[in-house]
């Protein structure tokens, strides 16, 4: 048996033994992604790979196909051509046995995908986006999410997953925002932690694990104008205490691949930086995984950042700083072999590569198990546990902002209600972006939600859907006054939609974002590729709360949406408002879970809400020398970081801190007492700020170090503990190296970041040390 073969041989020795036999065409091969649904084609129910497909595996083989399963208007894969769950996992296993077959030396493709809040396929479970996932404030239940990805997308034979995202959201006009868990590092690296630990499983090679990818590393969420991809303006204090940190605790947490950003900082693009791909990522964190591109960033260097001369000078740019796949590009496959013939480039830097990718594969177990089950395809992919999973998940990330007069929950003295609103009933608006299409009975709605609680009494509930979410159209403005009119409670489901438009010239078909398009079926307003301006609602929605609140009844906003909508009138005027960001397909469950009280909302805020555009940025760790007003308005946000209401209500009391004087090896212990002191059962999330009240270099007025969701009973009592010690307390100094200076810190703790309760911790002045 040949060594690589040998499953009892140690990976090293069997990566080397396969290197040494490849060619250089078929070395350059394994650094290559076509896209994946170029693959095959399906016809009638049959499945037939390309002869395109046939052509590459038996001249030099490829190492990897992006996308097989990806279902969406960029791949062209609909419910009507797509692949069932057993469907895809044949289709997996044909390209599998195919390349094994007839390629010279009979290596398996790595199969990536797109699993964001699910995997992207045809029937797989839609969770909620991830700024709804981060607003849960619950990292175990993310872990069991992850879990369920991981699964359902290993099942049809997909191993690597792009995700998760990992970006710190500093501008929340940004289409990308929804990818994001929020503003805050501490908060996202938590997840991160959790998305990698719960994906990969305990081995990679089981059949329920997926190789996980951290992206996009780094700095793309504090893009110039919140406009994708744009330069990012960043010293290097804050990209190490900030965009980094994510990342650094993902690696460590052992994620086996990283995507760099399509930006640049400080001129610099992110798919070249030497710093970030070497220096950071390689020697001081001691990552070993496989490093891709995003799609197209290659040919980007060339024709956009303009760093390179032509695609052979960017190929050879990218993989000499140490990147070892190319996403779905074609610089790598044109460029590098000729690279190697004209002496531009040395064969060992592409042996580094494919070594990487090797090495994965065999991680991965595909060597010997490359081949899906069709029939544990079909059996797990949107399984009813996922879908219940999807549902827990949505209900506790959706947040109570407004709850005037105890309005919420409704009872049957509610009376009739009117649904109305453009979200209301559309299934697809409340998924997000990187969702694949779905049945529509597999998604559930607000108006269905609500149906489903009133079963009994379906005369109950009257709906219209007003106006469109983008357009100025009010033809539907009389049916929903008519239907508001008969009800005595109106609940306007309103918000934004990335629901991709399936035009023709919607699609930037080289990276798969979206282009604003004027087409009249189109309603995408948020998503990649679609930034705005403004944080209002788009079109006529907020004329048409206007007028049916005119009717002077009891009106209950639901925002399904991808980032924030400041909109001052209805803060001020709807009578409660819920925030839900875009809650999967079995969001309307959930929503209508929070509205007759099933649930009790336990959703915090991780991004902060302007009362206008013009305050952004208002993240609200930034600097304390970052002024306090403008002319018309203060700085502060209209809904601040980790607020979030409940149907009961909770009291913090007896905060201290233990010992209150410390050395910086040492920890401190933090308690406080929170009690339930109303009558229903609830969920709280317990925020520990830290202030450090004098330092060499200037820090942020406040920062998240630490949080906790708990559940009390009516009149139960808990006592909340923190340990604070140098990796709480530390920050990058002068010297850009981590530090905890002496001198006084403020603790704080609460349910959101401007509502605590403060004690003092001293670090000895005796004990300055570095950590």
């Amino acid at each position: 048996m040949l060594i690589y073969k040998d499953k009892t041989k140690p990976t090293e020795e069997r990566v080397n033994h396969l290197l040494g036999l490849m060619t250089l065409e078929e070395k350059v091969g394994q650094l290559i992604q076509p896209f994946g649904w170029q693959a095959y084609e399906h016809k009638d129910g049959v499945i037939s790979l390309t002869e395109n497909f046939k052509q590459q595996i038996e001249q030099a083989g490829i190492g990897s196909l992006y996308g097989m399963l990806r279902a969406d208007p960029w791949t062209g894969v609909t419910l009507a051509n797509g692949l069932s769950a057993k469907q895809g996992a044949e289709a997996v296993n044909e390209v599998q046995r195919y390349a094994m077959e007839h390629s010279r030396l009979g290596i398996p493709i790595l199969i990536g995908e797109e699993c964001s809040h699910g995997h992207m396929a045809i029937g797989a479970t839609v969770f909620p986006v991830p700024l709804s996932i981060g607003s849960s404030w619950n990292v175990d239940l993310y872990r069991e999410v992850c879990r369920a990805v991981a699964l359902e997308t290993r099942s049809q034979g997909g191993a690597v997953t792009y995700s998760p995202v990992l970006d710190v959201v500093r501008d929340p006009r940004w289409g990308r925002t929804e990818e994001c868990f929020g503003e805050d590092a501490y908060l996202i690296s938590e997840l991160a932690v959790a998305s990698v630990e719960g994906l990969q499983g305990e081995s990679l090679n089981s059949q329920a694990s997926v190789a996980a990818t951290v992206k996009h590393f780094v700095g793309y969420g504090s893009s110039e104008g919140g406009r994708n991809a744009g330069p990012v303006h960043m010293g290097w204090r804050e990209l190490y205490e900030v965009d980094l940190l994510p990342f650094r605790k993902a690696v460590e947490a052992g994620a086996a691949s990283v995507m760099p950003a399509y930006n640049e900082i400080d001129g610099v693009p992110c798919t070249t930086n030497n710093v970030l791909l070497e220096d950071i990522l390689r020697q001081a964190w001691g990552f070993d995984g496989l490093i891709i591109t995003d799609c197209g960033a290659i040919e980007m260097l060339a024709a956009g950042h303009d760093v390179a001369e032509d695609g052979l000078d960017a190929a050879i740019q990218a993989i000499s700083v140490g990147i070892d796949m190319e996403m779905s590009g074609e610089m790598f496959s044109k460029h590098l072999a000729a690279a190697v013939e004209i002496n531009r480039l040395d064969i060992s830097v592409i042996d580094r590569a494919v070594r990487r990718v090797l090495t994965l594969k065999f991680r991965l177990g595909l060597f010997e198990q490359p081949f899906a089950d069709p029939e544990r395809a079909q059996e797990v992919i949107g399984c009813e546990e996922h879908q219940q999973l999807a549902r827990q998940m949505a209900g506790e990330s959706i947040i109570l902002l407004k709850n005037e007069g105890g309005l919420l929950p409704l009872s049957a003295t509610s009376g009739t209600l009117a649904v109305i609103g453009p979200n209301a009933d559309a299934g697809y608006n409340q998924l997000g972006d990187y969702t694949s299409p779905q049945e529509r009975s597999k998604v559930t709605t607000v108006l269905g939600g609500i149906l489903s609680k009133l079963k009994q009494e379906p005369e109950r509930v009257l709906y219209a859907p007003g106006c469109r979410i983008k357009g100025d159209s009010k033809e539907g403005f009389a049916a929903a006054i008519s239907c508001a009119e008969q009800a005595d409670t109106i609940v306007m489901v309103v918000g934004g939609s990335s629901a991709r438009d399936f035009g023709e010239g919607s699609i930037d078909l080289k990276t798969g974002a979206s282009k604003v398009t004027e087409h009249s079926w189109s309603d995408m307003d948020c998503g990649e590729g679609i930034d705005r301006m403004s944080l209002e609602l788009s079109g006529v929605q907020l004329e048409l709360i206007q007028e049916i609140y005119k009717l002077g009844k009891p009106v209950i906003v639901v925002y399904i949406n991808g980032r924030p909508v400041t909109e001052p009138w209805i803060d001020e005027h709807a009578h409660a408002i819920l925030e839900a960001w875009y809650p999967g397909q079995a969001g309307g469950h959930a929503v209508a879970d929070i509205l007759f009280g099933d649930v009790n909302p336990s959703g915090h805020l991780t991004i902060s809400i302007p009362k206008h555009v013009g305050q952004l940025p208002v993240y609200y760790n930034g600097k304390r020398s970052r002024g306090k007003r403008y002319l018309e308005e203060d700085s502060q946000p209209r809904y601040p970081f980790g607020f979030g209401l409940s149907y009961t209500n909770f009291s913090y009391s007896a905060l201290t801190v233990e010992p209150g004087v410390i050395a910086a090896d040492e920890t401190a212990t933090v308690s406080v007492e929170v009690t339930n002191t109303g009558e229903r059962e609830g969920a709280e999330v317990v925020q520990l700020y830290i202030t450090d009240i004098a330092s060499k270099v200037t820090r942020p007025a406040q920062e998240l170090k630490g949080f906790s969701k708990i559940k009390l009973a009516p009149g139960e009592s808990r006592t909340v503990e923190f340990k604070v010690g140098a990796e709480q307390l530390q920050y990058i100094g002068i010297d850009y190296q981590p530090v905890v200076e002496p001198g006084a810190f403020n603790i704080r703790v609460g349910p959101q970041v401007n509502d605590t309760l403060s004690a003092d911790l001293q670090v000895r002045e005796d004990s300055y040390g570095t950590n």
